[in-house]
């Protein structure tokens, strides 16, 4: 029976995929009519309703919104200009010196916004036409955009994050925010290293920008965008608010900042809300769907299955993290994050449980594959955006990601193999026992 619903679960979806069938829309239907084959219809009918009302009834889930707000705030509010100012000037010695900004810049932006979509359109749309200028190949520049951008989603604050701790049992958000930072900072300086290997091959020069302003002039002026990462992750270890109350903290902050900086009024405000509720609404259903799945799966012994094939595979610690990583890395081709987080979670935490691995760093380990994946063809979330703003086809820039996709990867490898780069400082910071 579990064979079947696999086959029919995961077939019947794949088949939607391909067929340019929304995601959230084929999740649906495909556990929909997995269900006929395990449940009574009428049941079936009750017990799905329920659960698509009990996966998005949750206090925790309103950060997401909350935090995309900030994002799109910060993209139209004159914040994003100022982080890529600041980047210039810390980077600007380097060849290729504005596709380092362009990586500096996503670092920023990322840790203040904590979605790597919203990063990818703000620095696509502000260092495209600058690259162009100066002669950058168009997909050379959308490449490193694109593989730059995920450093928000692992950079606190993090929405994703936040998804797996609700998804994963309430594992403690505090400590997922602070493990994110080393190993965010090594996603982010991998992809900086292969752009500037690949820069100096192009032959792109360093910065001959005469900046109006002093350095210390950039550096002021930007301080008051840093200071909101900084607001809300010291708000939430003091426990001054909940990771909710500061995404609503983050908004309100980066909302006086967007009007004293005279880049944000009433008009452009109402559109920011009205692109705000878009996604978010998509977001939820997408979790409204994920969660049938799920409840679907967990009914079918999928989860179980799944976790007893990989644990036969090996008895071996660092192999069976091998195939995780694999399989993870696959499925990031073609789904997206938010219900991949909210399906493979609770496939993958009895495995992590056996082999003694820390929620907390695979919380990481899951959301940097993710991140990944959302670089690639055929469902990359970054991909489609980034070539978008960037004005390229998916054809041409993905000779560029390959390179930069393959150090992605080696900072995958380094989070997964040493666990201390997550959980050093949570440790230090009293959130997690031991490691």
């Amino acid at each position: 029976m579990v064979i079947q619903a696999t086959l029919i679960l995961f077939g019947i979806f794949f088949v939607m995929l391909f067929s340019g069938v929304p995601i959230s829309v084929g999740i649906g239907i495909a556990s929909i009519i997995t269900a006929f084959f395990s449940f009574d219809p009428s049941v079936f009918a009750i017990t799905a309703a329920q659960r698509v009302f009990s996966g998005i009834d949750s206090f925790a889930l309103l950060a997401l919104p909350f935090f995309t707000l900030a994002g799109n705030i910060m993209n139209k509010g004159g914040i994003a200009q100022r982080l890529v100012r600041l980047a210039r000037l810390v980077v600007g010695w380097i060849p290729g010196y504005l596709a380092a900004t362009n990586v500096l810049a996503n670092m920023f932006f990322g840790a203040i916004s904590g979605s790597s979509v919203a990063a990818t359109s703000a620095m696509g749309s502000i260092m495209s036409p600058l690259e162009r200028e100066e002669g950058y190949d168009p997909n050379y520049s959308a490449a490193v955009n694109i593989c730059s951008a995920p450093t928000g989603i692992i950079i606190p604050p993090s929405g994703p994050l936040i998804l797996y701790s609700i998804t994963a049992g309430g594992v403690s958000v505090a400590a997922l925010f602070m493990a994110g930072y080393i190993p965010g900072l090594i996603l982010g300086l991998s992809v900086l290293t292969v752009a500037i290997i690949m820069a100096a091959k192009k032959g792109y020069k360093k910065s001959t920008v005469k900046e109006v302003d002093s350095p210390l002039k950039v550096v002021i002026d930007a301080i008051p965008s840093l200071l909101a990462v900084i607001i809300v992750m010291a708000g939430i270890l003091a426990g001054w608010f909940t990771p909710t109350e500061a995404g609503v903290v983050a908004v309100l902050y980066c909302g006086l900042l967007g009007f004293l900086y005279k880049e944000l009024n009433l008009k452009n405000l109402y559109e920011i809300l009205a692109d705000t509720m878009i996604s978010s609404a998509t977001i939820l259903f997408l979790i409204a769907a994920s969660t049938i799945m799920s409840y679907v799966m967990s009914y079918s012994g999928i989860p179980a299955a799944i976790s007893r094939m990989i644990m036969g595979a090996s008895s071996n610690k660092y192999v069976l993290l091998l195939i995780m990583n694999l399989f993870l890395l696959v499925m990031g081709m073609f789904l997206d994050l938010t219900p991949a987080v909210l399906i493979f979670t609770p496939i993958f935490l009895p495995i992590i449980g056996s082999i003694g691995m820390s929620p907390v760093h695979f919380g990481i380990m899951l959301i940097l594959n993710l991140g990944i994946g959302s670089v690639t063809p055929p469902v990359g979330s970054c991909l489609f955006v980034g070539c978008s703003v960037g004005k390229v086809s998916i054809e041409g820039v993905t000779r560029y990601i390959i390179p930069l996709f393959a150090a992605m990867v080696v900072a995958l490898l380094l989070v997964t193999y040493i666990p201390a780069l997550s959980l050093w400082i949570p440790y230090v910071f009293g959130l997690i026992p031991s490691f």
